[in-house]
């Protein structure tokens, strides 16, 4: 695992689309008292948001889960999404939203000594990852930043042009960066 701080984020504000489990809006209840995971659903991010969900825990922190919607080059504004050995297109953000929904629910299923994944407030915005990372960052103030890693062997591979080592050295909160591999996202 790896934690660092740096320099601040642009002032940008994130278009957001945000979702609690049951309400609309991310809740403002509790300043800097939460933890910020961003996800993209593979193992790494299980591994992630497992540590992240223990952290916050510890902490007495809300759990936010936060998934950048990004959009693919070949078809701006859609996913591709294969069902039945049909391929369509659909909307980025309501196949994000059902992917994240899903995400939650194996999650929950799979680690149920676990509960504040269950109390989770998650989040989805639009954008570049690395900018809409921040910008949530600079805008929600959490006391850290927990993102997974793929575990590569070699710092470089690791690294070079990640989204994770972006966030690490523009971040202007503590980040953690959890590798798959030594924290196992199966139970």
């Amino acid at each position: 695992m790896t934690t660092n701080t740096a320099k601040k984020p642009t002032n940008q504000s994130p278009k957001k689309m945000s979702r609690k489990r049951g309400s609309q809006k991310h809740s403002k209840s509790v300043p800097n008292k939460l933890v910020l995971v961003p996800v993209d659903f593979y193992p790494h991010s299980v591994a992630a948001l497992k540590f992240a969900a223990t952290l916050a825990d510890l902490m007495g922190a809300t759990l936010l889960i936060l998934h950048v919607v990004h959009d693919p080059v070949d078809v701006p504004g859609f996913y591709t999404h294969e069902e039945k050995k049909e391929r369509r297109l659909q909307r980025m953000e309501d196949v994000a939203s059902q992917m994240l929904a899903n995400f939650l629910k194996k999650m929950t299923k799979d680690h149920p000594n676990l509960p504040v994944i269950r109390k989770a407030e998650t989040q989805l915005v639009p954008g570049l990852p690395v900018t809409r990372i921040l910008e949530v960052v600079e805008k929600l103030q959490p006391k850290c930043v927990v993102m997974g890693s793929q575990g590569r062997t070699g710092l470089a591979q690791v690294f070079v042009g990640s989204t994770a080592e972006n966030v690490v050295h523009l971040c202007p909160v503590p980040v953690t960066i959890v590798k798959s591999k030594h924290f196992p996202a199966t139970s």
